[in-house]
């Protein structure tokens, strides 16, 4: 991992092994972006994803990106849940596409978010309250891949949009979740929570 996040042009200030390590390394450092396995000693449970949600309660926003070797949609709303952004939850496999995975960790990194497809499927199926009923179908499209972390740009690309048209149906969307401006909580963040019905 530290091979490759170098070889991708990244500082990596410190690489641990354990919870308490990791905890330490994060009030120490403050890293622009952290990239924490759930699974980690000494419990080998949960202990780098409740070493993570404890930080951002101390640090909030600050940056991390979760890896897990299966979904687990409790984690991924727990991640997401204060509403700030910064969070990512991606399936271990992912790492092997590298192009892929450190677009991940910068997007992140730049505050916004990068949630594996898988887990938001998982989420999308187990939500017996729909609260899109309301969105179009591109609505719909375009909150999808707002859910994955995508720009205003990358989902123009992906849909074959103009960057206006994008804005127009994000402005929509929010709209109709009852998503206003706030100065306080990302809404991009507060919709994928809406579509994950975590909010």
């Amino acid at each position: 991992m530290t091979h490759l996040l170098t070889a991708h042009g990244f500082d990596v200030v410190a690489a641990v092994g354990s919870g308490p390590e990791l905890a330490a390394a994060l009030r120490e450092h403050r890293p622009d972006v952290s990239v924490v396995d759930v699974r980690m000693p000494p419990t080998n449970t949960d202990e780098g994803l409740q070493v993570a949600l404890a930080a951002r309660r101390e640090m909030p926003g600050l940056p991390i990106l979760v890896l897990s070797q299966h979904v687990e949609q409790l984690y991924a709303r727990e991640l997401l849940a204060d509403g700030t952004g910064a969070v990512g939850y991606l399936l271990k496999d992912r790492v092997f596409n590298a192009e892929q995975f450190v677009d991940a960790v910068r997007r992140v990194a730049a505050g916004g978010t990068a949630m594996d497809p898988e887990v938001i499927a998982k989420l999308v199926a187990g939500n017996a309250n729909d609260p899109l009923a309301a969105l179009t179908p591109r609505e719909r499209e375009v909150l999808e891949l707002m859910a994955e972390g995508c720009s205003n740009a990358a989902i123009a690309a992906r849909l074959h949009f103009s960057g206006g048209a994008v804005g127009k149906h994000t402005a929509n969307l929010f709209t109709k979740l009852g998503i206003a401006a706030s100065d306080d909580t990302n809404r991009r963040v507060l919709a994928v929570l809406a579509y994950l019905g975590a909010a």
